[in-house]
């Protein structure tokens, strides 16, 4: 009996043995995937030196300087209707609605402020050398 049990012993041994030297399988985890999306950002146009671009309920350029007979155009790109008022009463457009816009030539040197009257806290200047 003894033998008997020493043979089933070594049997359990070779298995558990064996169990130890096969390959195990090893768990993976996949690393959670991140997707970039590239966005193209649209610039609004360049505004060029005799423009004047109405947007965000602000004058852009704030400050415009042009020489003596330049006609600088106004161009409204809000939603809202917008004027351009000089505070020396010189020009003055209507009303402009979006997309609408306004020409003024400066025929003589100066400093000249406006504003949008139907929102006094918008203000611009063109600067007119000679």
């Amino acid at each position: 009996m003894l033998r008997r049990l020493s043979a089933t012993a070594a049997a359990v041994g070779v298995v558990l043995l064996s169990g130890c030297s096969q390959p195990r399988p090893v768990a993976t985890t996949a690393a959670p995937s991140t997707s970039i999306t590239a966005t193209s950002i649209t610039a609004p146009a360049p505004v060029r030196g005799d423009q004047v671009s109405i947007d965000g309920f602000a004058f852009a350029p704030v400050t415009l300087t042009v020489p003596v007979g330049t006609t600088v155009t106004w161009t409204n790109r809000d939603e809202e209707p917008h004027t351009v008022a000089a505070s020396d009463g010189s020009f003055r457009s209507p009303g402009m609605g979006t997309g609408a816009t306004f020409a003024h030539t400066f025929s003589a040197a100066g400093s000249f402020d406006y504003v949008c009257s139907i929102h006094p806290m918008m203000r611009g200047t063109v600067v007119v050398t000679g």
